[in-house]
């Protein structure tokens, strides 16, 4: 059954409101159509990225996931609007008008700007003194003070107060009834949109983000970049420079910093020129005779309660792009590290270095499975003799194919020790550093106890590090990705937001690479499409009971794996052992019945069609390429020859051990203008660290990774690339080193670090602002920079709406109607001076 396709409206919203990884690239309307109708349908990601081209328009992982996570926030949108019209609706006081006006905003900030005239406050002051019976009093100031009545001879501020006493909830005089009628005009003043709406636009276009030096700050410190700082806000909104939004933050969590937000400079010029706008729309008659009180109020206004909103939605907007931009940068590089090249189904010795403790050695089969472990001692001359015996002798056997050692504390010379043992006894055995990060997460986890129980954590971390070797995909599957290190600032961003672009990282790479059923633990199963923990247990399961899976189809035997499960995991689950060599490729069991009649029509052999033979029978025969496109589609076809063309291969790249100086081992070694092999450890916005083999990373920054101008590092580096660079310069002081890439670079200035290239401020534009600015998009869920309005209304009326002129009030003293004759204040202002 086909589901309806979504309406014209939320096509359009999820159009313009897509992630920024998007801009430039953004989906057809039939694309998102299509994604949101096979959503509907329980279909994964990786499933339509895949086997669904057809109808997607070829539509990649990160395309579709944007569209899904647009169509959520529309939903939330759309969930609002209800509850927001529902809520004023409960008020009798949703009109026709103001319904049409709810249902057109695309933007959350706007919405929420309409509502909050409406919005049930908590016990303000402003909500004690309508209870009060002060509304009244608010109004005639209001219209007072923009020439909608004229007050009577003697009708003063102060004695028609007086007339509004009640003494039972705590307004017994003219002044605490004046009080209580600003409280009233400045919360109204606040919830007008018009405002809120000038006050959104000049911070967002002519705002500045100002740091200065905190409490706390250090001598040195990493953010003394920050301690006289000022970048504009839509500038610090750029995907490029988001980073400095993070680091900035960071020293404002930790005090070393300061934050705030305002004009450039100190001049006060933007924060006077928007009080004026408030002041203007408050008191368009400086000389009647509420006009103190209404400036007062409009000041209140501006100063305790929109300017902080604002500045919140600013703040909001500010973080969610550079979470957004931070998850980017860290999902690529983890891509890069679950990618890379695996060594493959070899015996390996892992080491997991330590000084005082010793170096723990865990050996692991061609499978991975565990051998057995021991300790290298390398503090004397006694010891480093032991273990080169130990290591001889285990050598020896040939049963060990490679060693992984692991990079932290004492990783660069153990990693020495043993490459220069195995150079003195003329073995081809490779030495291999291998990143350590996340291990000690993982010799602590369930799942490690789980595998290994009876071992000492270390032991596990060793087992662990040469898996990593074998395999990084199926290793590091197991390590929660936050503990590997690969990103900026991860620990800062939004953690659901992470853990959800994570876990799609992970899932994307697993299904990419393929996975063979009959060897994968349930930790890499359950990262197949449409799996999950509890599948992958019973598939595990399964396989320990009833042995190896002979087939695809012998898989639906396993319980509770549905015929949906089966469609969305069968693709991306491989099965050597199968009779059907199709159940080794990333051709979909559902295409199995056209490439069977593809081979009747031709009347050949399966065999005929896979591998060198296939590519060489295809090119004969145009035609049978042409019944597949046919029958297919030209996308789904043209994948499914280049999985006939290389049956069971791994799409990762081969493996290449990296090499480093022998002659470099600390920080202190280097000299400015050497030349070093290196590894690229993690790229940032700003730049890529590479290891080059002397325990701390050297920085190659964003202008000196090439000749040519480098918009995004990411497309010239990633983790785990080999790269050579040249020493710029090396501060001992702070244990920095600063690297280059560019070739014929007579530049041997630092590079500066993350936080040392602010854009600083030299002028202070006059903010663009007026009363009432037509209501334009500003802040949307991924942000959108606010457009600038063409023209702003002109009219100030009044904010408040009318009130019954039959408002109760207290008055204390008893007066009859002879008393109010010719001038009723005059009686007043004597029972005011007398009582």
């Amino acid at each position: 059954m086909n589901n309806p396709l979504p309406p014209q409206a939320e096509i359009h919203w999820i159009k313009h409101h897509l992630p920024k990884s998007l801009a430039g690239h953004s989906p057809k309307e039939q694309t998102i159509r299509a994604v949101l109708a096979l959503s509907l349908e329980g279909n994964t990601i990786p499933f339509i990225a895949r086997y669904r081209k057809e109808q997607t328009g070829n539509a990649d992982e990160v395309a579709i996931a944007g569209i899904l996570d647009a169509k959520e926030r529309y939903d939330q949108l759309v969930e609002r609007k209800t509850f927001i019209s529902k809520e004023i609706e409960k008020q009798g006081k949703l009109s026709e008008a103001l319904l049409k006006e709810i249902q057109a905003v695309e933007d959350v900030s706007l919405l929420e700007d309409i509502y909050a005239p409406f919005k049930i406050k908590r016990r303000t002051k402003a909500a004690m003194a309508k209870d009060a019976g002060l509304e009244g009093l608010a109004q005639w100031i209001w219209d007072v003070g923009h020439g909608v009545i004229t007050p009577e001879p003697g009708q003063t501020l102060e004695i028609w107060a007086f007339t509004f006493r009640n003494t039972e909830k705590g307004y017994d005089t003219a002044e605490s009834c004046i009080q209580g009628a600003q409280d009233i005009l400045v919360e109204r003043i606040s919830d007008q949109a018009s405002l809120r709406s000038a006050t959104r636009i000049a911070l967002f276009e002519n705002g500045y983000l100002k740091t200065t030096k905190g409490p706390k700050a250090k001598a040195p410190s990493k953010f003394e970049p920050y301690f006289a700082y000022q970048e504009p806000i839509k500038n610090l909104l750029k995907k490029q420079n988001t980073y400095r939004y993070l680091a900035i933050r960071r020293g404002w969590i930790e005090e070393e910093l300061k934050m705030t937000l305002g004009g450039a400079g100190d001049e006060g010029i933007f924060e006077k020129t928007l009080e004026g706008v408030f002041e203007q729309f408050a008191v368009p008659n400086p000389q009647t005779p509420v006009a103190d009180i209404l400036r007062k109020a409009s000041k209140l206004a501006y100063k305790a309660h929109v300017l902080p909103s604002i500045e919140a939605e600013v703040h909001k907007a500010l973080r969610e792009i550079a979470d957004e931009t931070a998850i980017e940068v860290f999902i690529e590089n983890l891509r890069k590290i679950l990618l890379s090249a695996p060594l493959g189904p070899k015996a390996v010795l892992g080491v997991d270095p330590g000084i005082r403790t010793g170096c723990k050695l865990a050996a692991v089969n061609a499978e991975g499975q565990f051998i057995g472990d021991s300790v290298l001692y390398l503090q004397t001359e006694e010891q480093k003799a032991k273990s080169k015996e130990l290591l001889k002798v285990l050598f020896s056997t040939g049963s060990i194919s490679a060693v992984a050692v692991g990079n932290g504390t004492n990783g660069r010379e153990t990693y020495a020790f043993i490459r220069d043992l195995i150079k003195e006894s003329q073995l081809q055995i490779p030495v291999v550093l291998v990143s350590e990060s996340g291990a000690s997460v993982y010799s602590a986890s369930e799942v490690a106890r789980e595998e290994f129980a009876n071992l000492d954590l270390t032991v596990r971390g060793a087992i662990s590090i040469a898996r990593r070797l074998q395999d990084p995909l199926s290793e590091w599957v197991k390590v929660d990705p936050k503990s590997i290190g690969v990103g900026q600032y991860q620990h800062d961003v939004s953690p659901h937001a992470l853990k959800r672009a994570l876990d799609r990282a992970v899932e994307s790479c697993v299904n990419r690479v393929g996975v063979k059923v009959n060897t994968a633990s349930k930790h890499l199963l359950k990262h197949v499409a449409g799996i999950g923990d509890n599948l992958a247990a019973s598939i595990v399961e399964y396989r320990a009971t009833h042995g190896l899976f002979q087939s695809r189809a012998s898989l639906k035997n396993v319980p509770r794996l549905s015929d949906k499960v089966f469609q969305q995991a069968a693709g991306f689950l491989r099965v050597p052992e199968s009779a059907l060599p199709f159940d080794n490729t990333g051709v979909h069991p559902e295409h199995y019945e056209i490439l069977e009649a593809l081979i009747q029509k031709f009347n050949i052999k399966a065999s005929n069609i896979l591998g060198d033979e296939g590519v060489a029978w295809f090119k004969s025969h145009q035609e049978a390429k042409n019944f597949l496109i046919d029958k297919l589609g030209e996308l789904t076809a043209s994948d499914i020859l280049l999985e006939l063309a290389k049956p069971g291969l791994d799409p990762r790249d081969g493996f290449d051990p990296p090499q480093f100086r022998s002659d470099l081992s600390k920080i202190s070694d280097l000299k400015v203008g050497m030349e070093c092999p290196g590894v690229v450890t993690n790229v940032t916005q700003f730049g890529a660290f590479v290891d080059i083999g002397v325990h701390q990373d050297g920085l190659v920054h964003i202008s000196q990774l090439s000749n040519q101008f480098v918009k995004d590092p990411q497309l010239v580096v990633g983790p785990g690339q080999k790269v050579k660079v040249k020493i710029l310069e090396v501060n001992l002081e702070k244990n920095q080193i600063a690297l280059t890439m560019r070739t014929q670079s007579t530049h041997v200035a630092a590079a500066p670090q993350p936080e040392q290239k602010p854009v600083k401020a030299t002028t202070a534009p006059r903010p663009q602002v007026s009363p009432q600015p037509k209501r334009n998009p500003v802040v949307t869920p991924t942000y959108s920079r606010p457009k600038s309005p063409n023209a702003l209304a002109k009219s100030n009326g009044p904010v408040i709406a009318p009130v019954s002129k039959n408002v109760p009030h207290a008055v204390t003293a008893k007066r009859t109607q002879d008393e109010f004759k010719n001038n009723p204040f005059a009686a007043l202002k004597k029972l005011k001076t007398e009582g």
